[in-house]
């Protein structure tokens, strides 16, 4: 029999091991870049055809991301990019970072990860590791990918011996100026010890740390919890805003005296609510698990509803400043600044600013948006009636201004030249 476990051992140590990603957005590209960094070589998978001849050609399609690592890694010969998947079967590891987003009844979309494991049982070779990156429920890795790997040519391949499964979610914060993906420490869950032993190798060669941990579904559960701990804590400081607010407090001052305290606290900061790929999803994919097991999440979920009504209380701010004006919101032209989820990207996933958009133009008002990094609105799953809409210049043209996102160059405005109202969500002004 073969010894496929210190076959693939042996790879790592003398870095001829292959690894294909697949998934090339905001955590495959960056995790490509970093084993090519290290001096192993990646091929991605995409079934989007765009992002094949830019990757090849050593340009980046992600702000954040600058073409010359690319260009860099591609000379190289340790990066290249293709939608051919039979080609799963020239690599040693495959990793799968594709999306998990929710339904149009906010229950766990997981099409992209079972369309992934289909394709990865259909060109699975012995030998192989497979790790799933994507962000879901606890339970995943067993559930879906195992089943669909271990049946494998009318055989029962045994997982540990003839293939390895783990689990390893992603940690990415896109565009952070002191962590990226090689400075993150990486959680490991393996379905065996071995396929515990061979994923943390793997990883242990790009990233700074790993923490092995005893399951897949330990390592699925963690990182549910850390964004559900920010959710909640967002949730809170959102509900003592609009509290504070009819007190007539400064959530920004009392926030900054808060963090003054040396222990026992943690700044958290409202906005307009909560974007991102991770912190708005990741707590229903558990609320949703949980009723399998009977249990209702009633924290969880009132946090969830919290942060999902902010883009209505933005609204009703910009109709209140528009009022005090003689001013309707039906009519009124209104400039969103700020179109990414977080400062200083281009990311568009989940952006409260498309909530406001819409909940904005349902009531009469014309709507622009300006953003720095996004020129234009490219495809996206769930606000295709915005795809091509371009940013406007900032300008008197408007009859109120919101500020949902703080891009670093909005912070250089002298907004006190604009005569009209303001509606700061991120504490720019």
């Amino acid at each position: 029999m073969s010894d496929y476990k210190n076959e693939f051992l042996k790879k790592i140590d003398n870095k001829s091991v292959i690894v294909g990603i697949i998934g090339l957005g905001y955590v495959g590209l960056p995790l490509a870049l970093a084993f090519a960094k290290k001096g192993i070589k990646s091929i991605g998978f995409d079934v989007d055809e765009t992002k094949i001849p830019k990757i090849n050609n050593g340009e980046s399609y992600i702000k954040h991301i600058g073409s010359e690592k690319i260009k860099n890694a591609v000379e190289k010969k340790l990066f290249s990019a293709t939608s051919d998947f039979t080609k799963l079967v020239d690599v040693d590891a495959i990793i799968i970072c594709v999306p998990t987003p929710l339904d149009v009844h906010r229950e766990p979309d997981m099409s992209f990860v079972i369309n992934s494991a289909n394709v990865v049982a259909k060109n699975l070779r012995k030998g192989q590791l497979v790790v799933l990156e994507s962000s879901t429920y606890p339970g995943t890795t067993e559930e879906i990918l195992l089943p669909k790997c271990a049946n494998q040519k009318n055989e029962n391949w045994k997982v540990g011996e003839d293939f390895f499964l783990a689990y390893s979610p992603e940690r990415e914060d896109p565009g952070n100026p002191i962590f990226e993906t090689g400075t993150i420490p990486k959680l490991v869950g393996g379905m065996t010890k071995n396929c515990l032993e061979i994923s943390t190798k793997l990883y242990s060669e790009v990233i700074v740390k790993t923490v092995p941990v005893s399951s897949p579904k330990i390592a699925e559960a963690t990182k549910l919890y850390e964004n559900i701990f920010r959710s909640v804590n967002i949730a809170l400081v959102n509900e003592l805003k609009m509290t504070f607010d009819k007190m007539g407090i400064d959530i920004w001052e009392v926030i900054e005296a808060a963090k003054t305290k040396p222990f026992g606290f943690m700044p958290f900061y409202p906005g307009p609510g909560l974007g991102g790929h991770c912190i708005p999803i990741d707590p229903f994919y558990l609320t949703w698990k949980a009723r399998e097991y009977g249990m209702a999440t009633r924290f969880i979920e009132l946090a969830g509803e919290i942060n999902t009504a902010m883009p209505d209380y933005v609204v009703h701010q910009t109709q209140d400043a528009l009022n005090k004006i003689g001013k309707a919101l039906n009519g009124a032209k209104i400039l969103i600044l700020g179109l990414a989820y977080k400062a200083n990207i281009d990311d568009l996933r989940e952006s409260p600013s498309f909530a406001i958009m819409e909940k904005l133009e349902s009531k009469g008002a014309i709507v622009e948006f300006n953003d720095p990094f996004i020129p234009m609105i490219h495809q996206t799953r769930e606000h295709a009636i915005y795809t091509g809409k371009k940013s406007v210049e900032i300008s008197e043209n408007f009859d109120v201004f919101i500020i949902a996102t703080a891009h670093d160059e909005y912070k250089k405005i002298d907004f006190s030249k604009f005569t009209i109202p303001i509606i700061d969500t991120r504490n720019v002004i």
